[in-house]
């Protein structure tokens, strides 16, 4: 454990207030059809050197969470883009049962999944 000093609370403190921006550009990326989840993570994991990217890390927190989530921000905002995620969320993951690490299979399978091969970062 790290001590972090904090000189005031907010919600989500400092990890979920970097986190949560991050995951939610990543998925209207996929959302717009700009491009797929692997092509994002390998993005975010060479530009950033960091050892998963924003798909990866969803299958850690748990589809379902990022579900109910999303719900939530269609609730709050009526924002076609985010109803748009949770549909595909919801028919294309969660009824499948992908929920992530947890089942053996989200964005990714398990064990194994793709980003930790030796040739994910090439090409």
């Amino acid at each position: 454990m790290v001590t972090l000093p904090l000189h005031k609370e907010q919600p989500g403190y400092i990890l979920n207030s970097l986190l949560v921006p991050l995951l939610d550009a990543a998925q209207m990326l996929l959302v717009k059809e700009i491009t797929d989840p692997e092509t994002i993570d390998k993005t975010w994991m060479v530009g950033t050197g960091a050892p998963l990217g924003p798909f990866a890390i969803l299958d850690v927190v748990g589809i379902n969470t990022a579900y109910n989530i999303t719900l939530a921000k269609v609730q709050a905002t009526g924002d076609e883009n985010i109803k748009k995620l949770a549909d595909l969320l919801k028919t294309e993951y969660i009824d499948k049962g992908k929920l992530g690490r947890a089942t053996g299979e989200g964005f990714y399978t398990y064990p194994n999944p793709s980003f930790e091969s030796p040739d994910f970062l090439k090409a």
